[in-house]
């Protein structure tokens, strides 16, 4: 009987630090689309079909995905429950068969011998004082073992009720998420309708997405050169050839940038990464493959970008074609933030963490959308900034 009432508290803990965990992944992807759908709203403002727009509804699928898989997963966890329930139920109901069946024949034994006089008769009619006395501690530990399975059974009883209401919870659970994932099922269908006619639009484009292409590789060009000329500047300035020589500071700088990855706070209030950092298809000319060093994100109009974490302005300049960007520095490490409409920092200044810097721009021209990218360097090495930034 103690067995199964410790597996299931084992089993009620675990299941709910799992559904906790996956409803916490589902609350941030509805979050995200929501986020997504008011950019693509802001979007449509602009009729015009778009690559910065059909990489919104490609993230708003992805997320939309998320949460069908992480109902998919609730869902398991929560047939896992009722087996499990119900296994359980089986054992407090068999455990409860034989406690009422072993009370029922001691009851019965105490109808036979309820008189006083018959235990007078049990007690004295022992060989010896010794054996006297062990039939009294016997009486009484009868009497006390008969008091405790009684309210072992009420226990028993009161657990067996609430695992069957709780079973009865767990049906009804699975009942609304089967409903939700029908429905999730109902928007991806629809928004893959929307993807499958970006697509077919932007393929009639193809001369535009290729110079766009083209375009994109001059600037990540220009960022590189940027990026270079840094490490080259601070190479001259010491006899160390390979890149950064620290400072004391710098080095206490550049370990907290390291102990704090994948916590650092996103380079804008709220956005959508609607890039992704490496090699990867073009999302309409699949057989072209392009490179990303950091990723894009999707942002509303107006929006600022802000540091990252605390550091010194290295550089700002700007780019032909591809607006402003800053370059800030952090001990060994570089944070990269480009497509800036205006600056509001200035090289050698001191940045404090998601201190804003610039304002975004806007491309009326691809859309109506805002798109800020973003890089991580350590020294000359291209980091995916993914990696570092939170999730959540």
């Amino acid at each position: 009987m103690l067995l199964s009432l410790c597996l299931l508290l084992f089993i009620l803990t675990l299941n709910g630090q799992s559904v906790s965990e996956l409803r916490a992944k589902k609350s941030n992807a509805e979050t995200q689309i929501r986020l997504t759908s008011s950019l693509l709203e802001e979007a449509r403002k602009s009729e015009q079909s778009s690559l910065s727009k059909l990489q919104l509804l490609n993230s708003q699928i992805s997320y939309r995905n998320e949460i069908i898989e992480s109902i998919n997963q609730e869902i398991g966890l929560v047939d896992w429950s009722i087996s499990n329930n119900n296994e359980i139920i089986g054992m407090l109901q068999s455990d409860l068969k034989r406690l009422k069946k072993e009370y029922a024949s001691m009851i019965r034994f105490a109808q036979k011998n309820k008189n006083s006089y018959d235990m007078l008769i049990f007690l004295f009619s022992a060989e010896s004082m010794n054996q006297a006395y062990k039939r009294w501690l016997y009486l009484r530990q009868y009497a006390k073992y008969r008091r405790s399975q009684a309210e072992i059974i009420h226990l028993v009883s009161g657990v067996m009720d609430e695992n069957l209401a709780k079973l009865s919870e767990r049906k009804k659970l699975k009942t609304e998420l089967l409903n939700g994932k029908l429905e999730e099922f109902r928007l991806l269908e629809k928004e893959r309708g929307q993807q499958n006619d970006f697509v077919a639009t932007l393929q009639k484009k193809q001369k535009d997405l290729k110079r766009n292409i083209r375009e994109q590789q001059k600037i990540q060009d220009e960022l590189n050169r940027q990026i270079q000329k840094i490490l080259e500047e601070e190479a001259r300035k010491t006899a160390d050839k390979s890149g950064f020589s620290l400072t004391p500071e710098q080095k206490l700088i550049a370990a907290d940038f390291e102990k704090n990855k994948g916590r650092m706070p996103w380079p804008v209030e709220r956005g959508i990464i609607t890039e992704h950092f490496g090699v990867h298809a073009h999302p309409v000319l699949k057989q072209i493959k392009v490179r990303s060093n950091g990723i894009d994100i999707s942002t509303n109009v107006g929006a600022k970008a802000r540091a990252v974490f605390g550091g010194e302005v290295s550089r700002v300049f700007a780019i032909s074609g591809g607006n402003m960007a800053v370059i800030i520095r952090h001990g060994s490490f570089l944070s990269v933030y480009s497509n800036l409409r205006e600056v509001t920092v200035k090289s050698g200044e001191k940045i404090a963490l998601k201190q804003e810097i610039g304002t975004i721009f806007t491309d009326q021209s691809d859309g109506n959308t805002t798109v800020m990218k973003f890089q991580i360097w350590k020294e000359s090495q291209k980091l995916d900034p993914e990696e570092w930034i939170s999730q959540y």
